[in-house]
């Protein structure tokens, strides 16, 4: 049984501030929360609101933690009534899936603790092995600090990039002058607008001018705008990519067309949690739409071990995986040791052996 929750928000400062579209940002806003049980084992969650992304923010957290803490401390002791809580209050988690997400990671921690088992012991899921690989990410940073970056990627061995866009048309090329495109050495690239254009038209045009063959665009319009992203898929023949327009299951029906136009980003604390996540996962193969594990910039290792579970069912129809920055991008991670990518953008579980001690494995 859960004997006491608390929520504190979490800031840690980043080692260069990250800069897109939507926002610019040189801390964590996160949202940290500890079930602690009668057992004195205690679990922990984390999750980033962010306003742009599913309208939430610290202060929304907060509200839904103190509306609901006492029921959830009342009414769930193990994983079927945590379901059952889910269920009867699926509508207030549609509206603040950030706020349930630190709660639920925090939940399945402890009662995994209590069990002696991993996360994905506890949930009847394969155990975590191998070798996940992970996205460059580059922030629409000035001229100087972009090329720095790219270079610094480019010589760690990655080859799946995406870059931030700014809407300013000859900053936004300079960057792809910047990244270059060797055909001996191929890179697949995707970009991100976080809706900076109006209307299809505008954000073909631009994208069109860019000259540079791009894999995939996220979000270059207003959200859910799923006809207009169709038009742009086909005439720039290429994935659109859905954050801020897919925020729950239900909406996997709403998209048109061939599945093979979309790519959810779906990324664990937007979309409430781990038991959502995976619920996403099986709709998605259903429908045969594939995936993007995403992250929220300044995630910890928390986060990033939460997101193994969800990217570890979903090899299948998982085309690239963001997060995993640590203190690459933090200038402190709450987690020892820090839950990072190596070489090439890869993370070899091998290299992690806390990650298969019991609930998520990792230790604040």
């Amino acid at each position: 049984m859960i004997e006491r929750l608390h929520l504190t928000p979490l800031t840690i400062p980043f080692r260069v501030a990250f800069r897109h579209a939507s926002a610019e940002r040189d801390t964590t806003s996160s949202a940290w929360v500890e079930a602690r049980g009668a057992s004195g084992a205690v679990g922990c969650g984390e999750s980033c609101p962010r306003p742009y992304v599913t309208g939430e923010t610290l202060d929304t957290v907060q509200a839904f933690f103190s509306r609901h803490e006492a029921g959830i401390v009342a009414d769930i002791g193990d994983l079927e009534s945590l379901r059952a809580w889910m269920d009867a209050h699926e509508r207030d988690i549609d509206d603040n899936p950030a706020g349930w997400c630190a709660i639920e990671l925090a939940i399945l921690d402890l009662i995994a603790r209590e069990q002696g088992v991993t996360v994905e012991e506890l949930l009847s899921l394969p155990p975590l092995r191998g070798e996940f690989s992970y996205t460059a990410v580059l922030g629409d940073a000035g001229p100087t600090a972009f090329l720095a970056m790219a270079k610094q990627y480019r010589g760690h061995g990655f080859t799946d990039f995406k870059v931030k866009l700014s809407g300013d048309p000859i900053r936004d090329r300079e960057k792809f002058g910047a990244l270059g495109y060797d055909h001996t050495e191929p890179i697949r690239v995707r970009v991100d607008a976080n809706n900076l254009w109006k209307d299809s038209e505008a954000a073909i045009a631009f994208l069109r001018a860019l000259d540079y063959p791009l894999f995939a665009v996220e979000e270059p319009i207003a959200p859910d705008q799923f006809a207009g992203l169709t038009r742009i898929a086909g005439a720039l023949d290429c994935h659109i990519v859905l954050d801020e327009s897919f925020r729950r299951v239900s909406q996997l029906g709403q998209l048109p067309g061939p599945p093979s136009t979309w790519l959810i980003n779906l990324r664990v604390s937007k979309m409430g949690g781990v038991l959502r996540s995976l619920a996403v996962v099986e709709a998605a193969r259903r429908s045969g739409v594939q995936l993007i594990i995403g992250a929220q910039v300044g995630e910890t290792s928390l986060l990033t071990r939460a997101a193994l579970t969800v990217a570890n069912v979903s090899r299948d129809i998982l085309v690239a995986q963001e997060g995993a920055f640590g203190t690459w991008l933090l200038e402190r991670d709450i987690c020892d040791p820090p839950l990072m990518f190596g070489r090439g953008g890869v993370l070899d579980v091998a290299r992690f052996p806390g990650l298969l001690e019991p609930g998520f494995g990792v230790h604040p």
